[in-house]
């Protein structure tokens, strides 16, 4: 019996495409492909492979052309984490593996448990680890670096924080059994959580985009909120931190502050803030220094408004990652946190 010759490309149906793309893949592929389809298609493939006949080189040559094409095309794709899941659990992954990888996309940054826990703000894990064993604290708490650590012990209740410090003065190298038993507790009752309890407070959020605004377009905003939330209004402008709040910081955090900025931004910033802070910076540096700084901002000449207000925010961030370094401590304007001399 002689087998039917298929020369001519443009009669091809799409399920003979496919069937002649993974027969050109060879069985180990093709497998691999099967576990990833319903019965249905893996039935309408089976059946097309078998009345396939025999294929020119050159229309399988055409095929891998046109689908090369077609993957590289500018073509919209859509990927979201709810189809990657469903195509997992499709490709006959287990339930727990599934609940791993997919952790793994959607939990906080980092590769190993410990590299996760890094990233979880201090409130959210200690808010956790109250309700577990000392001992289990104990070894996740040597697992942190020692000023998160710092934090989240802060947080604990005292008499429960006292009963974690003893066990970690006494917990000598952690046996491997133990850290997978204490890596399971975590993954299981806590890590495929964490996306739904790690959310930050949404005025804090507004607060941080309005301090990275111009402040014109930031104006523009609280004006607005001002008339339309005035409580929300009140409570982001609160949480809400300005190159001028620098001049609550004491003597000391100011010179801690000079020595951590960058040394072309801060008289862009100075030039274009007021005397009282600009004297504030000046007193607290040497006076050669200060000399010097002042000669090269009479020597700018006039600058742009959006550049001082970039070089005034780049200042408070540097402020705020020294303060959350305990360089230094920010003022928030309570009276309780005012100095005495």
């Amino acid at each position: 019996m002689n087998m039917r010759v298929r020369e001519d490309y443009r009669t091809l149906s799409g399920p003979e495409k496919a069937s002649i793309l993974l027969l050109s893949l060879g069985e180990n592929y093709i497998v691999k492909i099967f576990e990833l389809m319903d019965d249905e298609e893996i039935l309408e493939l089976s059946q097309t492979m078998s009345g396939l006949g025999k294929i020119k080189p050159s229309i399988v040559e055409r095929l891998f052309v046109d689908f090369a094409e077609q993957m590289t095309s500018t073509n919209a794709l859509v990927g979201t984490q709810d189809s990657t899941e469903r195509l997992l659990k499709k490709a006959g992954i287990t339930g727990d593996r599934v609940d791993n990888i997919m952790e793994e996309i959607r939990g906080p940054a980092g590769r190993t448990m410990w590299e996760k826990l890094g990233n979880v703000d201090e409130e959210v894990l200690s808010a956790f680890l109250q309700k577990e064993y000392p001992q289990t604290v104990a070894v996740v708490l040597s697992k942190l670096s020692t000023d998160h650590a710092a934090r989240v012990l802060g947080m604990l209740p005292e008499n429960f924080a006292l009963e974690v410090i003893h066990r970690m003065l006494r917990m000598e190298a952690v046996q491997k059994e133990i850290l997978d038993e204490v890596e399971k507790t975590l993954r299981s009752e806590f890590m495929t959580n964490l996306a739904r309890t790690q959310k930050k407070d949404s005025h804090e959020l507004i607060a941080e985009i309005f301090n990275n605004m111009e402040r014109a377009v930031e104006g523009r905003f609280m004006e607005e909120l001002e008339k339309s939330a005035p409580d929300a209004a009140e409570k982001i402008r609160s949480l809400m931190f300005t190159f001028e709040d620098l001049a609550g910081l004491d003597p000391a955090g100011i010179q801690t502050l000079v020595r951590g900025v960058d040394k072309e931004k801060l008289p862009v910033a100075l030039k274009g803030s007021t005397d009282t802070m600009r004297d504030l910076f000046f007193s607290n540096m040497s006076e050669r220094a200060a000399k010097i700084m002042k000669e090269d901002m009479a020597a700018m000449g006039p600058i742009r408004l959006k550049d001082v207000e970039e070089a005034q925010q780049a200042i408070v961030n540097v402020a705020k990652d020294l303060e959350a370094r305990g360089e230094i401590t920010m003022p928030t304007g309570d009276a309780e946190d005012e100095m005495i001399y």
